[in-house]
């Protein structure tokens, strides 16, 4: 009797069971879709679109940069720069893709992030891709700023090389220290769209290769006395300035992230008309100042007057008064101009195009004056971070350029050099 029960009583218990199962099944989602479902909740359309739109302008920069620098160097190197320029952008995108994200925002010890290969990151009031795509074109900038510097002279291959580590490891690592909750952003450093984070990085990395790299054949002659090299176009360098001009109203009012609501409207108003007032006054500085030191006002000049105004700026553009963003722009210029002078005739570190004053003296004074003007923002920690980011940025980027050096080679043959890179490396000239 008792073994006819116990078929029954299996079978009961397993319907009792699977019932169980199903029920704890069904009440229990998984993480990834729960965390899916909060998310339809939390983003916001016309953050989105905010985003993407300073993504699209941000990517506005690339050609502005390709400009100003084609137009500040003689034309049988325009074509090697407009390609140095476009493997910024596509090598970078796709080694901050691989890498670099993770690095810079992946949960780490405050030095170093890491969320494994191909993270970019999750949604928040914008998708995780608009955050990604955003950030992409940051750190294309902060790779394109060292190709200036090293303009006319540097092999293409090798800096193919250089720009995926610098787009790999340098600029995310330190990046990770003041936009991916690293040490720095808890000891109160602001950054708000990349001062030095961006520029200062860029430009220490610049001064590195130029350095390591040496002077153009016949900048300098037997006594040392600067020999001036002239560009083939103020025409396309003042277009580029433009167009960075442009780019720098995503750069700058799109890093607020938001724009929805009172407070994001009227901070991001603030922050196109501070980042404006800093280019126009640094363009002014730079037009008086060459006025009155050379006897002319010089266009080249003013042109990166306008954009050490604007590197100088990004630091605190949301937290500066309008005057105080029309003083950083006119300080960050003059002293632009004198570094421009002081590099190429004191020290005979030729930089064809001035990246290493625009963005490196720009980027460290913007980022200790926004401790000056910013309530609540240390000067001390200001100038902490801005100084041991420019040490590890140069340090590493010395070692970098020095091996490749070395090894390989970072610079082309004379002959090559003298008849321009155009042909040489890329079978191809930009004017015919």
């Amino acid at each position: 009797m008792l073994l006819d029960t116990l078929p029954s009583v299996a079978d009961t218990l397993a319907a009792a069971a699977e019932t169980i199962v199903e029920t704890v099944s069904e009440s229990v989602a998984p993480a990834a879709e729960i965390v899916k479902e909060e998310a339809k909740d939390t983003v916001n359309g016309l953050d989105t679109l905010w985003v993407l739109l300073g993504a699209m302008l941000v990517f506005w920069m690339q050609p502005g940069f390709a400009l100003v620098e084609a137009g500040m160097t003689r034309a049988k190197n325009t074509a090697n720069i407009l390609m140095k320029n476009f493997c910024d952008f596509m090598c970078g995108s796709v080694l901050y893709w691989i890498l670099g994200f993770s690095i810079m925002y992946g949960s780490g010890n405050g030095f170093i992030g890491w969320d494994g290969f191909f993270f970019i990151g999750a949604d928040s009031n914008v998708p995780a891709e608009a955050t990604f795509i955003f950030q992409t074109v940051f750190c294309a900038t902060a790779a394109t700023i060292v190709s200036g510097a090293m303009a006319e002279r540097t092999k293409f291959s090798m800096y193919f090389v250089y720009s995926i580590i610098i787009s790999a490891l340098i600029y995310p690592i330190e990046g990770h220290w003041s936009w991916g909750g690293g040490w720095l952003s808890e000891l109160g450093f602001h950054d708000f769209a990349g001062s030095t984070v961006v520029h200062l990085c860029g430009g220490v990395l610049a001064l590195a290769g130029a350095i390591v790299l040496g002077p153009r054949i016949g900048k300098y002659d037997k006594d040392k006395k600067s020999k001036a090299i002239p560009g083939h176009s103020l025409t396309l360098c003042a277009l580029g300035v433009f167009c960075l001009w442009v780019g720098w109203f995503g750069f700058n009012p799109c890093s607020t992230v938001a724009a929805t609501g009172y407070d994001n409207a009227v901070s991001m108003s603030h922050v196109f008309v501070t980042t404006n007032m800093a280019a126009v006054t640094g363009g002014i500085a730079a037009l008086i100042y060459t006025w009155v030191v050379d006897g002319k006002p010089s266009l080249s000049m003013v042109c990166n007057g306008v954009l050490a105004g604007l590197v100088g700026i990004t630091a605190g553009c949301d937290c500066v008064s309008i005057a105080a963003s029309a003083f950083i722009g006119l300080v960050t210029s003059v002293v632009m101009c004198f570094s421009v002078s002081f590099l190429d005739k004191k020290c005979h570190i030729d930089d064809p195009v001035g990246a290493v004053s625009v963005h490196g003296v720009g980027g460290i004074l913007g980022t200790i004056f926004t401790g000056v003007f910013c309530d609540e923002v240390s000067v001390g920690v200001q100038t902490l971070g801005a100084l041991v980011v420019a040490a590890f940025a140069f340090v590493l980027g010395f070692v970098t350029f020095l091996i490749i050096k070395h090894t390989h080679g970072l610079r082309v043959d004379p002959r090559i050099e003298n008849e321009g890179l155009d042909i040489y490396e890329h079978g191809e000239a930009a004017y015919n």
